[in-house]
């Protein structure tokens, strides 16, 4: 979609756009409130710094469907395309998978949550230490990395969507 296209469209019409990036519906609010952008840097500068109001409950909704990374990723919605566009063939590589669902595991653990971080532009390896490393995180410093995540991923896909 154009960026004009974005500024101008009824709100109604970017739900699913602005969900896939990330189904928050503070965030969606405030994105469109401020609307019309000058330019898809501006864009996504607003988005970041809004997502860094996102509490832990809306993250937490927000990753209620959201894939365990080296998951197959079912369906056919934008979030899902977005998600094996990220995630590349991680997936395709079974012991890579079993390697994936005992770290999953792990971290669930651990902290109650499904382990999220932005696959686009990480190798399996950076992936595999960065959970390795964040099992030793309080959940405090957890939840603030897990929203760091969320947000780039959101603006990563934001940008992708708006051109």
């Amino acid at each position: 979609m154009k960026l004009t296209e974005f500024n101008a469209a009824p709100p109604e019409e970017l739900t699913e756009l602005i969900a896939s990036c990330a189904p928050i519906p503070s965030w969606r609010a405030a994105l469109l409130a401020r609307r019309p952008y000058a330019s898809v840097e501006e864009l996504t500068q607003v988005a970041a710094e809004i997502a860094q109001d996102w509490t832990d409950l809306e993250v937490d909704a927000a990753l209620e469907h959201h894939p365990r990374i080296g998951e197959k990723v079912q369906g056919a919605t934008r979030e899902a395309l977005a998600s094996r566009r990220e995630q590349g063939s991680l997936s395709e590589d079974e012991i890579a998978q079993q390697e994936w669902i005992s770290a999953n595991q792990a971290y669930e653990d651990r902290f109650d949550r499904i382990f999220l971080i932005r696959a686009a532009g990480r190798t399996p390896a950076e992936m595999m230490t960065q959970l390795t490393l964040r099992l030793q995180n309080t959940h405090d410093e957890e939840a603030g990395i897990r929203r760091e995540q969320l947000a780039e991923i959101a603006v990563l896909r934001l940008e992708h969507s708006v051109s």
